[in-house]
């Protein structure tokens, strides 16, 4: 099986939503010079994978090879309330140093876009409710037959069955997934009590995902803690 790099075609239609180009805009790397260096970052990832484990042409065993070797090049990838911008978890995964890669959106965002490089459709998957602590996003891998739970934050969470029965679970697109980082970076300006720079990150996630009723809560909020304020003035 041959695997194009760098400049290989690209398997996404054009004008289609691009999720590695728009989680790195949306994680704040505008400028091209600097989108060009994650998008060579994420090409040598690639090469290495391709070069270490010369994955066999099944999508679902190619799948699961490259989590495999995530988690053994990284065994320290997850941290709660760690990296979810793409740029800082592939910054993260490449420093050999750095303990811990990110949280389960940087994780999700990470596999994600590695699947897509290799023509594996993937979506994701939201909850409201994870493990006891609250919302949480894993990848959704769809095979020809049935639907794989992938869950990034464990090291066996290959077709992971804990979250089968969830009654939250809700199928998200690329969009949906990018809308959760600037959800992400709206509540980072909140707890810093910039309301300018969190509202403005919360309408990007609204316009992105208009159906996400936790990121329409926390708007409205800050809304209220911004009226109190200038009532206050």
């Amino acid at each position: 099986m041959k695997i194009e790099l760098g400049k290989r075609k690209s398997a996404i239609k054009r004008g289609a939503f691009n999720l590695e180009k728009e989680a790195l805009l949306a994680s704040g790397i505008k400028e091209k010079n600097r989108l060009d260096a994650y998008v060579d970052k994420l090409d040598h990832l690639q090469h290495e994978f391709i070069h270490e484990i010369n994955p066999t042409s099944n999508p679902d065993m190619r799948a699961r090879a490259l989590f495999t070797w995530l988690w053994i090049e990284k065994p320290n990838r997850y941290k709660s309330h760690g990296n979810f911008r793409l740029n800082d978890v592939i910054d993260a995964h490449l420093n050999r140093d750095s303990q811990g890669v990110g949280n389960c959106l940087g994780l999700t965002l990470l596999f994600n876009c590695l699947l897509r490089r290799m023509g594996i459709e993937a979506d994701a998957l939201y909850l409201e409710n994870a493990f006891g602590i609250g919302p949480h996003v894993l990848t959704l891998l769809q095979t020809k037959d049935f639907s794989i739970d992938i869950e990034n934050i464990l090291p066996d969470g290959f077709d992971y069955k804990g979250h089968l029965n969830n009654p939250s679970r809700m199928r998200w697109g690329d969009k949906e997934l990018v809308a959760d980082i600037y959800h992400s970076l709206g509540n980072e300006y909140f707890e810093k009590g910039e309301w300018t720079g969190a509202l403005k990150n919360y309408e990007m996630s609204i316009h992105l995902n208009p159906h996400h009723e936790k990121t329409h809560l926390d708007k409205t909020i800050l809304l209220d803690r911004m009226g109190r304020l200038r009532s206050q003035v």
